[in-house]
């Protein structure tokens, strides 16, 4: 029986690559296992699968009757539907361990590392599988993306480690040059529809049984999306009608280093609270903030009571 092997939903460079890098991995071991995604490839994600000559996976959104590796996640929310009806043999990932559970004993991998990439290639060293150029290069290219080139709190020595090992077998060169076309295209925000961008890399999360949405966009500037903040805002709008207490979108300067926080919720002011800032108009900077999973999410845990 095939495993098919997927990341999050609205799928990010990382959750992507984790997919077919997991695969070859256990293709390489002999088993059947099958790259996909929950949606469509974001502008970055379709500029590395091309940089590298590598295909992109098929969509998978429903588990039923499936067995299926997570990668890049351990949330019900952010998993296929229906994973109940189906069964989960494998996870690896870097984030906190989600509410995801099963019923027999499963390999799982979790590592307080910046990006799955990192993960998959310590799995890749221990079985002592050689792994591909074109691999390599993807797996990369997640690792600069997810660590923001190593500005992210989240990068650790083992990604920059990685990193060195992967680019010789790749054969890149020059990682911050690669870092910049796929920042050019991360970015690139003309003539795309606002609800596209707010869904570009959201993830919705349970905060005490409240659902909290946060997305992200990487911005070489915010002077990006200067012009279209009221379509972002009524964007978020709508997706907070749809049973959330908060929407969340960090606009993120990687060149200031910052976030401009953009806030629709129930509470503004625990979300002022969970960050010691202020609202002007519907956002706030935060000087620094530059990752969901570690400077974004466990403050609204705290607010929240998680």
């Amino acid at each position: 029986m095939s495993v098919y092997v997927v990341g999050h939903k609205s799928p990010d460079t990382d959750s992507v690559t984790a997919a077919i890098a997991y695969a070859e991995l256990m293709k390489a071991k002999g088993e059947d296992y099958i790259p996909c995604m929950q949606g469509k490839a974001n502008p970055e994600t379709i500029t590395v699968l091309d940089r590298f000559g590598v295909a992109m996976p098929e969509n998978m959104t429903d588990a039923a009757g499936k067995q299926v590796a997570l990668v890049d996640h351990s949330d019900l929310a952010q998993a296929p539907d229906n994973l109940s009806d189906g069964e989960v043999v494998a996870i690896v990932d870097h984030h906190k361990i989600g509410d995801v559970t099963t019923n027999n004993p499963i390999f799982f991998c979790a590592m307080p590392v910046g990006c799955t990439g990192t993960v998959l290639k310590v799995l890749y060293d221990l079985e002592g599988i050689a792994i591909q150029p074109q691999i390599a290069g993807i797996m990369l290219a997640a690792i600069l993306s997810d660590t923001v080139n190593f500005k992210s709190p989240t990068c650790t020595d083992a990604d920059k480690k990685a990193v060195a090992e992967l680019k010789s077998i790749a054969g890149v060169d020059d990682t911050d040059s690669l870092f910049m076309d796929m920042l050019k295209a991360k970015s690139a925000v003309e003539g795309v529809p606002p609800m596209d961008l707010l869904d570009r890399d959201y993830k919705d999360f349970d905060m005490k049984g409240k659902k909290v949405g946060v997305g992200q966009l990487e911005l070489a500037t915010l002077d990006q999306v200067a012009s279209m903040r009221d379509d972002l805002y009524k964007a978020m709008e709508e997706k907070k009608a749809g049973g959330r207490h908060s929407v969340l979108l960090m606009l993120t300067d990687v060149v200031k280093e910052g976030t401009d926080l953009m806030v629709v919720s129930d509470d503004p002011a625990m979300i002022e609270g969970a960050f010691n800032a202020k609202l002007d108009g519907n956002s706030m900077w935060i000087d620094g903030m530059m990752s969901r999973k570690k400077q974004t999410v466990p403050n609204l845990q705290k607010a929240f009571g998680c």
